[in-house]
């Protein structure tokens, strides 16, 4: 069976001596791959993190978001792209999606707006990007922040730009074994404004300033105050490490996931019930190759019966109790997800 997920390693012939080196925390390697990061977005604001929950954790509280606060957010997303939200103490309310291609439908994001609102959430589904301009004007004129959801999105393109070089507040990647690129485990995060990101390098490392934390003997600085709650998110060397070997690769495995998605289109040129994903505006990264089916159960069976591990992905989050409950009114969530299906389109198809 041809899997949906496959996680890419290259080479990392520097590994073990870096193992037994003695300088594993957040260092000359993990520092490489900001830099790399940076010049892959053109985007200076850009830090890292040990984990994508840890980089949304970070993104909140560098744009002042707090417990009891309110985002509105889409439910059709990868359960570690909402439960972050949950945990931080923020109510996530719920906004339903174009059914066509399962993101924030953005007349229905503008009606859930409250002045509780904090935030608006934009997921870009299973690598397929939304509607940003759309998104990003609703947020200007409440004068609200917009966090781009890119955990599957890395490497996709919308109106010429890379997702996470198009204007929004605050942009968040995941750098789980199945996204690209792959550390095994961590995040990113990139902000538009440069004051904010500064925020954001301290409390990913307890609020603390490296500047001046010690002293002249290499012991902590009692002049130097805590003043922000924050975390310990910086990401290992180890991971960062890996992550710069995997930098020299992205372009060609995207590229091969754009070859395999004309490949797709071309097969399924000749079904009348099956309808592929598209939007002029944006270019997938395809981690899946995104299609509507009249038939999804069916359609499930015929493909994995070919040898294709099809699958519908993601569950309804606004189903989950943990939210609050379920809501019924988000018409276009129970049309995606009754159609929706991801067939395998990565680079080892």
């Amino acid at each position: 069976m041809i899997p949906l997920y496959k996680p890419y390693m290259p080479e990392l012939p520097e590994l073990e001596s870096i193992l037994y080196s003695g300088q594993l925390a957040y260092g000359k390697y993990a520092r490489q791959f900001e830099e790399k990061l940076k010049a892959y977005f053109d985007e200076s604001n850009l830090l890292v993190t040990n984990c994508l929950n840890l980089a949304i954790c970070v993104a909140l509280g560098a744009l002042g978001i707090s417990r009891g606060d309110e985002v509105i957010a889409s439910p059709m997303a990868c359960l570690a792209s909402t439960q972050p939200y949950h945990s931080y103490g923020v109510k996530v309310c719920w906004a339903d999606i174009d059914s066509t291609t399962g993101t924030l439908n953005p007349d229905s994001v503008r009606k859930r707006i409250t002045p509780k609102t904090k935030a608006i959430v934009h997921n870009h589904f299973c690598g397929y990007p939304g509607y940003i301009d759309e998104i990003n004007v609703i947020g200007k004129e409440y004068g609200i922040p917009v966090i781009d959801d890119g955990i599957e999105c890395f490497g996709a393109e919308y109106r010429g730009k890379k997702i996470g070089h198009c204007g929004t507040d605050a942009t968040v990647f995941s750098l789980n074994p199945v996204r690209i690129p792959n550390c095994i485990d961590g995040g990113i995060v990139i902000f538009k404004e440069k004051e904010i990101f500064e925020k954001a390098i301290l409390i990913r490392d307890c609020g603390i300033n490296r500047a001046n934390f010690r002293d002249e003997l290499g012991e902590i600085n009692p002049d130097c105050d805590i003043n922000l709650s924050g975390y310990s998110a910086t990401m290992s060397d180890i991971n960062g490490y890996i992550g710069v070997q995997q930098m020299k690769h992205v372009n060609t495995l995207l590229g091969r996931q754009r070859k395999n998605a004309e490949r797709w289109e071309r097969e399924l040129g000749e079904e009348k019930e099956i309808f592929p994903i598209a939007r002029k505006e944006a270019i997938p990264n395809y981690w899946v190759y995104g299609v509507l089916s009249n038939n999804k159960r069916e359609d499930i069976l015929r493909f994995r019966d070919k040898g294709y591990y099809v699958s519908g992905v993601h569950f309804p989050n606004n189903r989950y109790s943990v939210f609050g409950g379920w809501e019924t009114d988000l018409l276009g969530i129970r049309d995606f997800y009754n159609r929706f299906l991801a067939l395998p389109c990565g680079w080892w198809l």
